[in-house]
């Protein structure tokens, strides 16, 4: 229930609240942080992991919403980083490798750097970004088949 209220519900109430405000005054922006495990959900227990899947979509779906209108939208996307929340789970931030660890103002500076070259989903340790972005094209191209008024012909009885 905590990690929902922390990840789910407080972003939620928060970002609604916020996009509201910034589109009655002109302009405004959010910045959520979400999880590469958002991406990669079986590496890690399904709250957690759902929890920031919902994050990335509020976000993007936000993003559509407040096109035109001076809303500004951001997911951060960071891997394992150096803080305080290993301890808070039980376990201990030095037994990962160093190189699958970021420091806390590498994430920042690396953050702003995507937000203020406008992208809608930063992942500061992702050395291409045309990785996300045929990641999302592919997303993208299955749109048009999600909804149909019958199944697909695979799932057709012999």
């Amino acid at each position: 229930e905590k990690a929902v209220a922390i990840n789910v519900l407080a972003p939620t109430r928060l970002a609604s609240a916020a996009a509201k405000a910034f589109v009655g005054r002109g302009g405004g922006a959010i910045i959520n942080i979400c999880s590469v495990l958002a991406l990669n959900p079986e590496r890690t227990n399904g709250v957690y992991a759902g929890s920031k899947s919902y994050l990335l979509s509020l976000t993007q779906a936000l993003h559509e919403e407040g096109k035109g209108k001076g809303l500004k939208l951001q997911a951060v996307l960071p891997g394992l980083t150096r803080t305080e929340i290993m301890d808070r789970v039980g376990k201990d931030i030095n037994a990962f490798p160093p190189s699958v660890l970021m420091e806390v103002d590498d994430l920042v500076d690396a953050a702003l750097v995507g937000f203020d070259r406008g992208e809608l989903v930063t992942i500061p340790s992702l050395p291409e970004a045309a990785d996300w972005n045929a990641l999302e094209t592919a997303r993208q191209k299955l749109f048009p088949n999600l909804s149909r008024n019958r199944p697909a012909d695979r799932y057709r009885l012999a």
